[in-house]
């Protein structure tokens, strides 16, 4: 039996160049080998405000940018959050089960809330709604970023605590990290991921649907250093180690053969070879989004997905609820 794998991407914000490397551009390699599920994470949009319009074009993007990257709907089920109304009950069933404690150790809160004047309780608790998105199909795997360990450590935890207490009852999954290179900082400060919701996206962001102009505009005018020569070093030349691992993700080739072309060339001409090699790569893809988006392909993909995975999620989700007496027993007739 193949083992099953699930990842999501929120609908909040149009997708990047940091979303296609990390996660959309990995994502087919899973569905030959495994059960694939892959989800549009929209109630974990909502727990800073969204416009509706906005809202749901970034999920007909989503979806359209899963199947372009390549996913196929015969090998991989791909679903809305919202369409499977188990994410919620399972949701809080998880929440009844975290501890304050956990919540506020996560460093993704810590770092958002320092931006937000009125906290909302749902940006508290979403690691709790996560671990039920995860536990509800029984992965094996999750494949993550760096940054997202911390969340399935506590989806572990859980799912852990859930298994002693009540008999065994949640698969315990495994993160799987995104290969070492794939986190995508932005261009005009290095040192920080690149981000949908950056104020600076004019020029620290490239978007999956920017122009080809607008692309290499943007990384032509990426930062550097004042150093002039091209090394993979994070520390001290993180402008110039983004850029590698840029053209690397989009060559599908080691950071180390990147530099092995370019450590004798100037800023401007290595530059010049990652607006390219991001362009042939983005191009391709938009114009399969595009024939996506007309010939309604994504309507089709969420139908077939929202029913393999209600068929799923309300089985344990059931099961679950038994454990706890939530169920009452049917009397034998």
């Amino acid at each position: 039996m193949s083992n099953r794998v699930l990842s999501g991407i929120q609908s909040s914000g149009k997708l990047t160049l940091g979303n296609y490397i990390g996660a959309l551009k990995q994502f087919p390699k899973f569905q030959d080998e495994n059960e694939l599920f892959i989800f549009v994470a929209n109630m974990h949009a909502i727990t800073v405000p969204q416009d509706k319009k906005e809202m749901q074009q970034n999920t007909i993007d989503l979806v359209a940018f899963y199947l372009a990257s390549g996913l196929d709907i015969e090998k991989s089920t791909i679903f809305l959050q919202s369409d499977v109304f188990a994410h919620a009950q399972l949701g809080w069933i998880m929440q009844c089960h975290t501890y304050m404690g956990e919540l506020q150790r996560m460093t993704q809160f810590k770092d958002k809330s320092e931006k937000a004047d009125n906290i909302g309780v749902g940006l508290f608790a979403y690691p709790s709604l996560q671990a039920a998105d995860i536990l509800l199909y029984d992965p094996i795997y999750v494949p993550v970023g760096e940054d997202q360990k911390q969340h399935i450590e506590l989806t572990r935890d859980l799912a852990n605590r859930f298994n002693n207490k009540y008999g065994e009852t949640f698969v315990v999954p495994q993160a799987m990290i995104i290969k070492e290179g794939a986190r995508i900082m932005s261009l005009s400060e290095p040192t920080k991921k690149m981000s949908k919701s950056d104020p600076n996206f004019q020029k620290a962001t490239i978007f999956l649907l920017d122009d080809e102009k607008t692309m290499i505009k943007k990384i032509k005018s990426a930062t550097t250093d004042s150093i002039g020569k091209i090394n993979y070093d994070v520390e001290n030349q993180p402008g110039i180690s983004n850029l590698l691992t840029i053209y690397a993700n989009m060559k599908d080739i080691a950071i180390a053969q990147a530099l092995e072309l370019f450590k004798d060339e100037s800023y401007a001409t290595f530059k010049e070879a990652v607006a390219q090699a991001v362009v042939d790569e983005l191009i391709p893809l938009q114009e399969r989004y595009k024939e996506i988006i007309e010939n309604n392909l994504v309507e089709q993909a969420l139908t077939i997905g929202k029913e393999k995975a209600n068929q799923i999620a309300y089985k344990k989700v059931m099961k679950v609820q038994d454990k706890l007496g939530l169920n009452l027993k049917k009397k034998k007739k």
